[in-house]
């Protein structure tokens, strides 16, 4: 096992296979690691370091002194959006169930928070709701909107200072510090895109400027950690209200919540261009103080010649968390990203160690600091280099495993496309397949998080480096020229949209040149109760595709074998892939040039055709929505991910090779 963990992975494959690494184990003593690790120097994925802490932790996201205590608390928070990611990245049910099981722990069928204490008024303690919403989304369990509701009612009643900048506690009156905006902004931000609250995002804008107007050092353009309003405690500057010094973590904190907030900021929000702005400006400052030779960071930024400084792993880490996701994101520069691999080596390097079993630890890591109190902190160099170290602090291995994520998807700039990729953009249907609710378009669409939406398909699409369009008008070549993959899904029938649009003749023509001329058409059909094939198979078949409108595979209850293939030909779509699920499907059935790539029980289920310069995948489901895509509802065994993957990542490259 230990020959497994340190093998070098061959550096071809740097793109795609994950490169790094670290397997976390949960002890006590700096001194026990030391004594029995040496330095770490491999390269493992990310998908390896959450898989052992779970193997570690299977339970429950405590320290091992803690373990009869469990607390509602931001670590936890921090730890589950790193397992978020990599669900998201990989749709490994392990990983979503383990959000769920630690979740459950806390949320009652009513939606109280277990430990929590709503009078604190503690901004620390909101920092897990955004979890809390991930989970509402994927389930649409009221349980978890509920406690959701009851962070933001504390967001709503939180007291400020006079120009509405958070407290960061009710016992830190008048106070705001870095490690507040992690804490509170991105659950604000995302309860406020979910629910149309758009005047919420000027406040969350003025969260981020108040920190930039108070606590920016003009000189340096680095962040003091904390600012009293009231100038009162003995660590506040007399004239400005700051703490003395630059801690690394503090700035650590305020980066991650700048590139997370952006995830929820709307992009034509006048405000979104103003935290770009701060997140440039700051990034730029950081890299200034980066140890030249490490490419660390220290505990205090400015002062790495002082007595007692070290380079300290998680302020380093969540530097480079924001470094790499802001330029994935396109918010930096590319050369961030480079930054960025610089310096997660630097860690491995310098910060990582491995014992004798293969346990990885990370050292150097600040237990925890803060200004005030009992007993009382000053904010002075001394306090910060003298506060406790821990090994495998999760304030540590949170930001490690998300900058392992975000480091394994380099961004897709100028320089990829220079060599020889292409962008490829992929447009989803949104006029034949026109359904809502409440008003609100939904089923098969980028935006629906809910079960049945495409939102999930959508991100591995951008995590591919392809862009999302919604054709909401009747497809024309003017309206498909910037889409290189089209994908119809479900026409609508009039019980689904009582005035729906069919796919006409004039549609039919549009599409069949589009293709013609070098499109990709995805078609993702449905059983015959829920899909219109009579004008569907008028266009399928110019492409020798013809859906028979039955009714194949149906699964009763949960009995999800019934829609279990596991038998598959050599296809770029199956490559390492066991089983996929397809329920309630409709068969094919082909002429011409069109062939079968997929067969069960002697029926053709996916069908792919060349025509003139372009080509058509077609099969009777539309497969990869939610519910069944990323095994939050299905049986770890059934890989439809894995298989989506493929699948776009085979047409990508046959745009490439156009």
């Amino acid at each position: 096992m230990r020959k497994k963990y340190l093998e070098l992975f061959s550096l071809s494959f740097m793109r795609f296979v994950p490169i790094f690494l670290i397997l976390f184990g949960f002890i006590n003593s700096d001194l026990i690691c030391q004594s029995k690790a040496k330095l770490y120097s491999s390269e493992i994925t990310a998908e390896q370091i959450i898989k052992n802490f779970i193997k570690l932790h299977p339970d429950s996201i405590t320290y091992q002194s803690e373990e009869k205590s469990h607390k509602w608390n931001y670590e936890q928070g921090l730890i589950l959006e790193a397992f978020y990611q990599m669900w998201k990245t990989t749709g490994e049910k392990d990983y979503f169930d383990y959000i769920k099981k630690n979740l459950n722990h806390y949320i009652d069928s009513s939606g109280n928070i277990k430990t929590y204490k709503y009078n604190d008024f503690n901004i620390d303690n909101i920092a897990p709701g955004r979890s809390l919403l991930n989970l509402y989304t994927a389930t649409r369990d009221d349980k978890y909107l509920n406690a959701a509701k009851r962070l933001r009612k504390q967001l709503e009643n939180q007291p400020r200072t006079g120009e509405k900048g958070f407290w960061h506690k009710k016992i830190y009156p008048s106070q705001m510090w870095l490690d507040g905006l992690y804490m509170g902004e991105p659950f604000y931000a995302k309860y406020a895109l979910l629910f149309d609250d758009n005047e919420a995002f000027d406040d969350i804008f003025n969260q981020f400027n108040l920190i930039d107007l108070h606590l920016k050092d003009s000189s340096s353009g680095l962040y003091f950690h904390g600012w009293d309003e009231s100038k009162k405690q003995k660590w506040a500057d007399p004239l400005t209200g700051t703490s003395p010094n630059f801690w690394g973590r503090g700035l650590g904190w305020y980066c991650m919540a700048l590139v997370d907030v952006l995830d929820y900021f709307p992009v034509d929000h006048p405000k979104r261009v103003g935290l770009i702005t701060i997140l440039k400006n700051l990034s730029l400052s950081l890299i200034k103080y980066r140890d030249v030779k490490t490419k660390l960071w220290f505990q205090v930024l400015d002062q790495g010649n002082r007595d007692g400084n070290y380079f300290e792993a998680s302020g380093s880490l969540m530097f480079i968390y924001a470094f790499a996701k802001g330029a994935n994101k396109g918010y930096l520069d590319k050369k961030y990203y480079d930054f960025a691999k610089e310096s997660f080596q630097g860690v491995l390097g310098n910060l990582v160690t491995v014992d004798e079993n293969g346990i990885i630890y990370l050292k150097n890591i600040c237990a925890g600091a803060g200004l005030g109190g009992k007993p009382y902190r000053d904010g002075s160099y001394e306090y910060y280099v003298n506060e406790k170290i821990r090994v495998n602090d999760f304030k540590g291995y949170g930001p490690f495993i998300l900058s392992a994520i975000e480091l394994e998807n380099p961004p897709f700039t100028d320089s990829t496309l220079n060599n020889g990729e292409k962008e490829f953009s992929v447009g989803l249907d949104y006029y034949f397949n026109n359904e809502n609710k409440n008003g609100e378009r939904f089923h098969y669409t980028w935006e629906d998080t809910a079960n049945s939406g495409f939102s999930e398909l959508g991100n591995l699409i951008k995590k591919l480096g392809g862009t999302l369009n919604a054709i909401k008008t009747a497809p024309t070549m003017n309206a498909l020229k910037e889409v290189s993959i089209y994908i119809l899904v479900d026409p609508d029938i009039p019980s689904e949209n009582l005035t729906p649009n069919y796919l006409d003749e004039v549609s039919r023509k549009e599409i069949v040149s589009w293709v013609h001329n070098g499109g990709t058409l995805l078609v993702f059909a449905n059983d015959s109760l829920n899909c219109e094939f009579v004008n569907l198979n008028l266009l399928t078949e110019k492409f020798g595709i013809h859906f028979n409108g039955d009714s194949k595979n149906r699964v009763v209850g949960k009995n999800f074998s019934l829609g279990k293939i596991d038998s598959f030909p050599l296809h770029p779509i199956f490559e390492k892939v066991n089983s996929i699920y397809l329920k309630e499907i409709s068969t094919l059935k082909l002429s011409a040039s069109a062939k079968c790539i997929l067969e069960n029980n002697e029926n053709c289920l996916i069908a792919f055709s060349d025509y003139g310069n372009g080509s058509v995948l077609a099969v009777g489901d539309p497969w990869f929505y939610n519910e069944y895509y990323d095994n939050r509802k299905l049986p770890k065994e059934f890989e439809n991910y894995k298989a989506a993957e493929n699948l776009f990542l085979w047409l990508k490259d046959k745009i490439n090779h156009k």
